[in-house]
This record gives structure tokens, sequence and C-alpha cells, in this order.
């Protein structure tokens, strides 16, 4: 769901071109890392530690991201090397270049425990057809025929696609902590509902906030219910976090996200998140005045057109929102002949 506001502003029009970086503060370098999908990019951050660089996710693992890093390794980074990663969760966009840059770089890896399991989990987790699981997931939301028949017979995507095996070993990252880097400290605060145990960096010395996918301008991160978990509500896990974060924002924090462009106005943001995701909620309980499958309920969230790019990520945050709703009680459901749940609202 989208939404820029009067309040964001960006102090940068535009990203770094590719191979290049920009300076966002003393010792704090922002780098741009293209993406084989619809959101095209990925935000890296080089924190500068004097013989060596910390670098903050890591964008996806292909040959073309090779070739980037290792222009930027010799180029705008100096030559330095890489003794640091932290991942801020563990999605393949930011994890992809993660075992790369340990196996190339000697770097050591820091991210909270969940974001680590989970990645070197789905890493190691190939598959050359849905499983059974998936497939009874589509079912269940009402997944389109059409779309459904094409991805039952080809291969599913798999992080090991994008992604770099994950050595063993790591360092663990948790709430209340606090990490030493670029000359500053950092609280850790954790997020959650677009990935669990979403690590953000908050700096005690300066405006800076290091916030990954849980806090973006212009687009609310995707908030998703999948097959590994299909009873899953996320999106009260993103609105507690929301709520929870929102109090330490100030107007003067700079947000360094993992897409888009850096921004002030953060308890503009904050709020503007949670409100978005509340009036989604209340489109969605007024759609359901009759029984409708998760694929028919697009049009009350998104207020756009969906196409078959975005189809995927469209049903599970829709099955999210449906989840939420049936567990304050709001909805209802019953199981269709075919598996897929009718869901209604409650008279």
């Amino acid at each position: 769901m989208d939404g820029a506001g009067a309040g964001i502003r960006y102090p940068w029009e535009a990203a770094p071109a590719t191979g290049e970086t920009v300076q966002v503060a003393e010792g704090i370098l922002w780098i741009r890392l293209p993406l084989p999908m619809a959101l095209d990019h990925v935000n890296v951050y080089a924190l500068d530690e004097g013989d060596h660089w910390t670098i903050v996710d890591t964008g996806v693992h292909s040959r073309k991201s090779v070739a980037l890093w290792e222009e930027l390794l010799t180029g705008a980074l100096g030559g330095k090397p890489v003794g640091r990663v932290i991942l801020t969760h563990h999605h393949p966009d930011h994890v992809g270049m993660a075992g790369w840059l340990m196996q190339h770089q000697g770097a050591a890896l820091w991210t909270t425990r969940t974001a680590w399991l989970m990645a070197r989990m789905l890493i190691l987790d190939a598959e050359d057809r849905p499983s059974p699981q998936a497939l009874a997931f589509w079912r269940s939301a009402g997944m389109d025929a059409e779309i459904y028949a094409k991805r039952s017979s080809e291969r599913p995507f798999n992080f090991a696609d994008i992604a770099h095996p994950l050595p063993v070993g790591y360092h663990r990252v948790q709430q209340g902590d606090v990490i030493r880097s670029a000359g500053r400290d950092w609280d850790v605060h954790i997020g959650a509902g677009h990935a669990p145990e979403h690590l953000t960096l908050w700096s005690r010395d300066c405006n800076l906030v290091i916030s990954g996918d849980q806090i973006l301008p212009s687009i609310s991160p995707n908030i998703g219910v999948y097959a590994t978990e299909p009873e899953a509500d996320p999106l009260a896990d993103w609105l507690e976090a929301c709520e929870r974060l929102g109090q330490l924002a100030r107007e003067d924090h700079l947000v360094l996200g993992g897409h888009k462009l850096p921004f002030t106005g953060l308890p503009f943001r904050m709020r503007q998140l949670i409100d978005n995701h509340h009036g989604g909620l209340r489109r969605l309980l007024a759609h359901l005045d009759q029984p409708r499958v998760a694929g028919d309920c697009f049009a009350p969230l998104f207020k756009r057109r969906i196409d078959a790019g975005t189809y995927g990520l469209a049903l599970v945050e829709t099955v999210a929102h449906l989840n939420h709703l049936h567990r304050l009680g709001q909805v209802t459901r019953v199981a269709r002949e075919d598996g897929a749940w009718l869901w209604q609202a409650v008279r």
C-alpha cells in the first residue's frame, strides 16, 4: 500500500548511480544496488571503521552483483576490506551477498537469531516444484485459476537462486544491544511484521536511523502470510512494532531505509504507516458484506490494479489482513468445496 505525504522530506533528490556512493553523514556512505524484480533496487550502507567497513545489508547474489561489489570494493570503498556485515532481516535482497562477503572478505556476520536461522534455512531449502502445502495454501486463498495452473507446474522461487550460501557462525544481535560503528553508538530496536525480529539501528550520537524495510517512505513494506505459517497474524506484529518505534521518532531523524530515498519527518510517517493499514482494514470489512475469497479482495486494500507481477505479494498481504480481522472476531470463514476460504464480515 502506498502513501507519501507533505510531512515527509527528502534531502537527496536522487540515489547514487550504480557503482558510486553518496555520503549521508560523516563516515556513512549510501550505495544503491539493482534488483531483478518490480521493486528494482535496494539500499545498502557502508560504515567506516577506519581500517575496514561495516556493510548494512548486501543486495542479491548474482554475477552482476559480484561484479558490482568487486568494483565498489576497489573503487568507491577505497580498497579497504569489509570486516563486518549487519543484516536488518532475512529477505534475499538484503542477505543475498552476505555469504559472499564472508567468504571473500572474511567479514563477520551480525544479525538477529531469527533472521540468521530463517535465511540459512531458506537458502538450503531448494524445491523443484511447489510443495503440497504451498498448493493447498494457494487454493485456500482462492488464487486465480490461471495463475494457479501456471505456478503449480513450474519451479518456484528459491532463496538459493539469488542468495549465496551462508556459512555457519554469526554474532547474535537483540533488543537493547548497543552496537559501536562509524564512531557512533547505535541502539538496537527490533521490529516485526514485514520480517520477524527485524533489526533497526538508532544512533545515540546524531539523528540517524538505519531502518531496513521496517520503515520506508512512499511505500508500505509487504506484510504477508505464507504456507509456512498459514494462520499467522503478522499485521498485529506490524502494528505493535510501529506504535512502539513511533514513540522513539523525532522530527529531525534522518531515516536510511532499505528502499526509496532517505527522509525526515519520521513521526508523521510512523502514524501514516499505521493509519494506512487501519484504513485498509475498514475498507476490507465493508467489502466483506458478502462471502469472498482472498483473491477477490485486492480492490479495497490496494486501490489499484494488481497485475501478474505483483499478484503473489498482493495475495499474501490480503491473507494477512483477513487473518487479522479473523483474530479480532470481525469476520468469519467457511471452506468452499475447492478448499478456498470464504470470508464474511460478522453482522
